[in-house]
């Protein structure tokens, strides 16, 4: 048969005829280019399904009661009365789920269900599962608790006492122990006290980075259900399906392969919906015990209470250079208060030292971290996971020794950029555009003509900073790939990839669509893409750390070649031609240069073609990171990845001086993620990044109410008390792309979706300090602390006039 008889009709959105020449010489023909999201439509038009749309059919409702408390042991739990409330299936506590569990298995320390203990308010204590939510919240009220009340250590200085040792949050792992700290590092590269001795200038500063958290417009949602095969199914808005996947395994002492595990959409995620949660646990028994499905559905305010965001630290930074501008030493000390449980916070310590030593180069480093427990919601990791706060101190510290040196901010930085190999901490960088973000950012922010020339009140501030483009080893060790695709092609011309990568709003999902594109020649709707199914897909890790790019799309370009090679193969053989003169793109098959008709067809016939010759069409890809990327020293692996972003920003502020209040008129931001696949996508994640930092210095304050009989208490648990700018409070920002092509990345491609957030909120603070000169050296930047601020300044201003 004829190829053409196989598909008489050509793709709609295929390219015309007579560009066929232009596409067989480009670069790419799919990548690079301004392209629709393969859910923008579903998502735009509101017909898109998260987890709390499905509703299966005998499902009930379920709820948690969370403690009062927060800090007690749990003397009783009688449920008596809701298990007799007509209307309950079913009613578990933390008998029934006595196996702790946590993201990172060496710290392990939280239950599904509180056993004997208390450790905030919110903390999870019994679960129900009833016909309908009223009737859940009755039950839950039915529940007697009765609790002995602990000392309650709501700040991080507070543990660190001896009397908090004596009666601590967690029981210590070893004897002699304080069980109020998860982790202390302490590393040393170079020797920090010589050359900070021979510094010519030095500044010293304690900084303090508030707590802040995620704010997803979707409340976390999960739905379990024991289907009539013995499958136990639980659909969640979770980040990190595999994960989840093990742990309820684990905790529930269940066969793993015979649970599924599927995210529907996700309506926002920023990172605190990446580990296993109450929820999911709950409903998973809850259905195993009631027979039916079960749903819980988290109020905003357990959202709030749930948190797992940004970690409040404080920071005492010591910075020296020469009078060159060289960078000499650094020596950081930082508390970390970590809230009730460990969550990622062994990696968030590491992370608040070990990120810190690009883009610019540092002659020696030495930082001395400690994160500790406290009785408020668990911190864990926001957005930018724990190098957003050493960096609002670094990046203000540089600004002050450029001051001292009388630098321009700018050329202190161009002085010390490392370029690229190894960092003073021995991360690989193999790839780095600061410079041209730089210079993107100056140029477009007009600083040479502006900086330190505008009227007061008004000001610009540059900060910098690098980013992780996944990070290098998985959270629980093992040889296997990180990430892997399958992929199939059909007769009819149909691509279908299937992957493990969390889209949570990031665009995972259409980056796969993309690099389909480019290496089948297919155009984008005929892609089909399923991802994030246990059953149905291979295991990816989770979307954190800004992994997805580079790892699942090095697999997935891996499964397209591999798929590639025998459809160009089949095609060669049937035209006589050499394999590498075979091209596909934009839904054709065509021999490079050879304009005969006979030699041009649509992809779908190439498809058959290549059916017949191999039978079905399919590939599979993977992909697994370097291991020549970091240091050989404990703690070494933690902060290396396969490739680092980088990022300059540029603030313009106006400080009223009356008030207090900071008006940030303009964030310019330029970023080096690689290559952009798709350049819409990458600037939406820079002006997405840029908006939460921008969020966090002025408006965003995570607070808990002290002392008695409130402590603990969560201060603003809701969209109406927590504030997060609209659209009308925000600045003009200017999303600049700088490319520069990173070999470990797929096409060069690096992270987008985390580093832009990190420059924000020192730029601001910079620039409210050339506005008015005065230094923000604690977050967030209210009109209260401003004004505080200004007044403070004035008075040791007219202190230093009577002297």
């Amino acid at each position: 048969m004829h190829p053409e008889e196989l598909a008489p009709k050509q793709a709609e959105s295929a390219a015309n005829v007579e560009d066929l020449d232009e596409l067989a010489e480009a670069e790419f023909t799919a990548l690079g280019k301004r392209a629709r999201r393969v859910d923008g439509l579903r998502k735009s038009t509101g017909k898109e399904v998260y987890t709390d749309d499905i509703v299966l059919p005998g499902m009930l409702h379920g709820k948690i009661l969370r403690s009062t408390e927060a800090h007690a042991n749990i003397v009783s739990i009688d449920t008596s009365k809701a298990e007799a409330l007509d209307g309950v299936h079913a009613v578990i506590t933390g008998r029934d789920m006595p196996l702790a569990y946590g993201i990172i298995p060496w710290t392990r320390d939280e239950h599904a269900l509180c056993l004997d203990k208390v450790r905030f308010i919110g903390d999870a204590v019994a679960a129900v599962a009833a016909i309908d939510e009223d009737t859940a919240n009755q039950a839950l009220e039915l529940i007697d608790v009765e609790y002995e009340p602990l000392p309650a250590y709501l700040l991080a200085e507070h543990t660190l006492t001896e009397e908090a040792a004596a009666q601590p949050i967690h029981e210590p792992k070893k004897p002699g122990r304080n069980g109020n700290i998860l982790k202390q590092v302490n590393l040393e590269f170079g020797d920090v006290d010589a050359l900070m001795a021979a510094s010519d200038v030095i500044v010293e500063g304690a900084y303090f980075f508030h707590g802040t958290t995620h704010t997803p417009i979707e409340p976390h949602c999960a739905i379990g259900r024991l289907n009539q095969n013995g499958l136990l199914e639980v659909w969640s808005s979770t980040q990190v399906p595999h994960y989840l996947h093990r742990e309820l395994a684990r905790v529930l002492d269940h066969d793993v392969a015979k649970i599924r595990v599927v995210q529907p959409a996700v309506g926002g995620a920023f990172g605190g919906k990446s580990e296993p949660f109450d929820l999911e646990f709950c409903v998973a028994l809850l259905a195993m015990r009631s027979g039916r499905p079960v749903k819980i559905l988290y109020t905003r305010e357990e959202v709030f209470y749930s948190h797992r965001g940004r970690h409040p630290m404080h920071m005492q930074y010591k910075l020296g250079a020469s009078s060159d501008g060289t960078l000499k030493a650094l020596d950081a000390k930082t508390i970390l208060d970590g809230g009730a449980y460990a969550s990622f916070g062994l990696v968030t310590t590491y992370y608040s030292g070990q990120l810190l030593t690009s883009p610019c180069h540092i002659e020696s480093y030495r930082f001395d971290s400690t994160r500790v427990y406290t009785n408020v919601a668990p911190c864990g990791p926001k957005r930018g996971h724990g190098s957003v706060q050493p960096r609002f101190a670094y990046e203000i510290s540089l600004d002050k020794i450029a001051e001292k040196l009388e630098m321009d901010p700018f050329e202190i930085r161009r002085k010390n950029f490392m370029g690229v190999g190894r960092t003073i901490n021995e991360f690989k960088v193999q790839s780095n555009g600061f410079l041209e973000c730089l210079e993107a950012v100056e140029r477009a922010s007009d600083w040479k003509n502006r900086y330190r020339q505008m009227e007061h009140g008004r000001g610009l501030g540059v900060a910098a900073s690098s980013y992780i483009s996944g990070t290098n080893y998985p959270i629980y060790p093992n040889e296997m790939p990180q990430a892997a695709v399958q992929v199939q092609a059909e007769r009819s011309g149909r691509v279908t990839v299937l992957h493990g990568a969390s889209e949570i709003g990031q665009g995972s999902d259409s980056t796969m669509a993309y690099i389909a594109c480019e290496e089948l020649g297919v155009p984008l709707d005929y892609v089909r893409v399923f991802s994030a199914d246990t059953d149905l897909t291979p295991v990816d890790l989770g979307a954190y750390s800004s992994r997805e790019t580079v790892m699942v799309g090095n697999a997935c370009a891996n499964a397209c070649r591999n798929l590639r090679a025998l459809i160009v193969g089949a095609l060669a053989e049937h035209w006589t031609v050499a394999a590498d003169q075979v091209v596909l793109a934009q839904g054709w098959a065509f021999v490079r240069g050879s304009g005969e008709e006979d030699h041009r067809i649509p992809i779908s016939a190439a498809f058959n073609i290549a059916e017949t010759k191999h039978g079905l069409l399919g590939a599979v890809g993977s992909y697994n990171t370097p291991k020549d990327v970091h240091g050989d020293y404990r703690g070494g692996t933690i902060g290396s990845s396969p490739a680092y972003s980088f990022t300059a920003h540029v603030a313009e502020v106006e400080v009223d001086s009356d008030t207090g209040f900071v008006d940030v008129k303009n964030i310019w931001v330029a970023h080096d993620c690689g290559r952009a696949l798709n350049p819409a996508l990458v600037e939406g994640q820079i002006e997405g990044s840029a908006y939460m930092g921008f969020a966090e210095a002025i408006f965003e304050e995570q607070l808990f109410k002290e002392g008695t009989p409130e402590g603990g208490l969560h201060n603003a648990p809701s969209l109406l008390d927590y504030r997060i700018p609209t659209s009308l409070d925000c600045p003009e920002f200017e999303a600049l792309i700088v490319e520069s092509v990173d070999p470990e990345g797929p096409y060069g491609a690096k992270e987008a979706g985390e580093g832009p957030l990190h420059p924000s909120l020192p730029a601001i603070a910079n620039a409210i300090y050339d506005a008015v000169g005065v230094r923000m050296d604690a977050l967030p930047f209210t009109p209260p602390r401003v004004w505080s601020a200004l007044q403070a300044a004035s008075a040791e201003a007219a202190r230093e006039d009577v002297a």
